[in-house]
């Protein structure tokens, strides 16, 4: 099966057919440019999809904790390293497979030019020797004719009888000058003949034949590369399906992972305030002031001393909202996060205390490897100047001794709130004479976020009771001081029911912390409120119930 013995007279044929294949192979490519384009664009979109929803975090409090958080998060990497693949594709395809049909095209462009010039020459030489051979030919037809006139010519002559003789020599003398030129035209003409069919039969046997089977090789070749492009389009994504399917494995690996019951852990972690659900009301007797303005022998039920703090507690300057917490106030985190309720503030204080021990031993080790140089330098001074070292060490030496004051502050609060809230029980349940207070003091309004700067408590302020005789109450007798305090810092006290206060200034304690992290306070004039325990230095009465000191 050859194009040069099936096919030799297909010249124009082959000519359209060959360049249909070019055709084809560029179309080809066009459609592998495409869909390279299509992986791109695909890859990069899945690329700003993953950036869309991946977390901006400036630091670790932001960092995912649930288990649907992480999850997702890791489904997002594994996305991210599917669209990586997906550009591998695209590279993989333009590389091995439009890139290679482009240089290809080029190579055949040229090939495919230089056998048709061959074709067309061997075709047109073997034009030149049929119009050699024709002209030959009809130059011998006419030579034939003339000689065949001078024939009848000189026989006429010859028999005709008035003819003189010169005239029948001259007539023989044109026939044997055209016999002759006939014969030369004759050989001419058969030489020119059998060089034609020379020609012919090699043109068309050896010449021909050997241009299309080049031809035929070449679209052959072509049709070679346009099957192995095939097999590398598919190749290069059958490449990355073991690690597509990995990304998809983690992805279901990731959808396994999320663990409802952790994540209802974390919450209770995350939320939790530490305080106890708030306790009954006590009774409040009103009734005793009416009996005992009846008559003064009456036989009534004195006026204790607790029930008199817990009126004023009740119905006093401290009216307000039975929760703990009320309006968020906006205002910067404090540094001891007493604006936190007891449970968060106490892991907020045990992180910021890792954290400090970190850096503690960071600067340790920094001091002894200085400490170390400086006794090599010492040893061997050629190698450097000790002293160079003492601005270091000295300035790590300032650092451990910042880093451990830091930390002492720090462990006295979280020992102040543990101890806090491994006594609220005790106090709640006790019989001092306070116990009359109502429990709302401890009972958060859930106003605290994740954000620290939204996260303050508000003083506690006790139900008021707005009747007729809340004018009446609040002129009673004020609170008898229990000890008294000096702020170590100032507060601002913008909360309803909060006192405020400057750094420095003594104040009346007329209720202790009942642990919730609120003393009330009086100043010499009277107004009264709750300020922050751990912003003041406590100082109560020797004969005064619970007597200690708070710093």
């Amino acid at each position: 099966m050859s194009w040069g013995t099936e096919l030799w007279d297909q010249f124009d044929n082959l000519d359209k057919h060959t360049q249909w294949g070019i055709d084809f192979l560029e179309k080809y490519a066009k459609f592998v440019k495409e869909r390279i384009e299509i992986e791109q664009n695909y890859a990069k979109q899945l690329r700003n999809l993953v950036k869309k929803y991946c977390p901006k975090r400036s630091s670790k409090d932001e960092e995912p904790r649930f288990t649907s958080c992480i999850a997702f998060f890791n489904i997002l990497n594994e996305l991210n390293d599917y669209a990586g693949q997906r550009e591998v594709v695209a590279e993989e395809m333009g590389h091995r497979v439009y890139g290679e049909l482009m240089r290809y095209s080029h190579d055949l462009k040229t090939e495919r030019k230089m056998h048709l010039q061959e074709g067309r020459k061997a075709q047109q030489y073997l034009d030149m020797c049929w119009k050699q051979m024709d002209n030959s030919k009809k130059k011998f037809e006419r030579e034939c004719r003339e000689a065949e006139k001078a024939q009848q010519s000189y026989e006429r002559l010859d028999n005709d009888t008035n003819a003189t003789k010169a005239d029948v020599e001259k007539a023989k003398q044109q026939l044997n000058l055209r016999t002759h030129m006939a014969d030369e035209n004759k050989n001419e003409y058969a030489a020119q003949l059998q060089n034609f069919n020379g020609e012919q039969h090699k043109h068309y046997y050896i010449v021909i034949p050997q241009i299309y089977k080049q031809l035929q090789e070449m679209d052959e070749r072509r049709t070679i590369k346009l099957s192995e492009c095939y097999r590398g389009f598919a190749d290069s994504e059958r490449k990355v399906i073991p690690i597509i399917s990995k990304c998809l494995e983690g992805m279901i690996l990731a959808a396994k992972s999320v663990d409802e019951h952790r994540d209802s852990q974390i919450v209770i972690d995350c939320f939790k305030s530490g305080f106890e659900p708030p306790g009954d009301f006590p009774f409040e007797d009103y009734s005793q002031n009416i009996y005992r303005t009846i008559s003064d022998g009456t036989i009534s039920t004195p006026k204790q001393e607790g029930m008199r703090i817990d009126s004023k507690t009740t119905v006093g300057k401290a009216k307000g909202k039975l929760w703990l917490f009320g309006k968020k106030p906006k205002g910067p985190a404090l540094e001891d996060f007493s604006h936190l309720p007891p449970e968060q503030r106490r892991k907020k204080l045990q992180q910021r205390i890792d954290e400090l021990n970190r850096e503690l031993q960071k600067e340790t080790d920094q001091k002894d490897a200085l400490i170390k140089m400086k006794d090599v330098y010492e040893k061997n001074p050629q190698m450097g100047d000790p002293s160079s070292l003492q601005p270091k060490l000295a300035e790590t030496m300032s650092n451990m001794d910042r880093l451990r004051m830091e930390i002492h502050k720090n462990e006295a609060w979280l020992s102040e709130v543990e101890g806090k809230v491994a006594a609220r029980s005790d106090r709640r349940h006790s019989s001092d004479i306070n116990h009359l207070v109502t429990q709302g003091r401890e009972s958060p309004e859930g106003s605290y976020t994740d954000d620290a700067n939204q996260e303050v408590r508000g003083p506690p302020q006790q139900h008021a009771h707005p009747n007729e005789f809340d004018d009446e109450f609040e002129d009673d007798d004020p609170l008898p001081a229990i000890g008294h305090c000096k702020a170590i810092y100032p507060f601002d006290g913008h909360n309803e029911g909060t006192l405020a206060m400057k750094e420095g200034e003594i104040l009346y304690i007329i209720e202790e912390d009942k642990g919730d992290g609120w003393t009330r306070a009086r100043r010499q004039n009277g107004e009264e409120g709750y300020v922050p325990t751990s912003y003041i230095d406590v100082t109560l009465e020797k004969n005064s119930k619970g007597a200690v000191t708070y710093i």
